[in-house]
């Protein structure tokens, strides 16, 4: 019982940890598309060339270390907290968290199709319009997929809420 309230803490922490590392990933991302714009419009008038490259070099090493980390995060949360929420649970709490774990192949998805874009990007064979859209597109799809794993996490920590007092012997 003990392992599992320090396993709900844990996971409660790495929520926060993880949220504001995919802020960081959307404000680079924001920065890329700005910096292609500016270098774009900078070519006409002096010589030389803004690189991006290393922005979305950076945007990638993000991606990397958030998708990781919620790779084990995800782990923890399908094997050992499963176990808690089968023995302390009840149905209702056990069916809402079965749907919560259902989410973590969408997050996985995205952050799939992150890398995959990010390939794209950084491949240098856009035409400058193809690359700002799909820049554009980069931008949005990393901020709904924050959005999707702040609503994620908020109701997740609902549940381990729940969990924690059963645990602790409270109903």
């Amino acid at each position: 019982m003990e392992s599992a309230l320090l396993l709900i803490e844990q996971i409660i922490r790495e929520h926060g940890t993880y949220l504001e590392k995919l802020e960081t990933m959307e404000r680079v991302t924001n920065d890329a598309e700005a910096l292609y714009s500016l270098k774009q419009s900078q070519e006409e008038f002096v010589p030389g060339r803004l690189d991006q490259k290393a922005i979305l070099e950076k945007l990638k090493e993000l991606v990397g270390l958030v998708s990781e980390g919620l790779e084990a995060h995800f782990e923890r949360e399908e094997t050992a907290l499963v176990t808690a929420f089968k023995k302390a649970g009840d149905a209702k709490l056990i069916a809402a968290f079965n749907t919560l774990l259902l989410e973590h192949k969408d997050l996985r998805d995205r952050f799939a199709l992150t890398r995959e874009r990010l390939r794209h990007l950084a491949g240098g064979e856009m035409s400058r319009h193809i690359w700002e859209a799909s820049a554009h597109d980069m931008r949005a799809h990393i901020n709904h997929t924050r959005k999707l794993l702040a609503a994620h996490a908020g109701v997740e920590e609902e549940l381990l809420g729940d969990l924690r007092r059963l645990l602790s012997g409270g109903r």
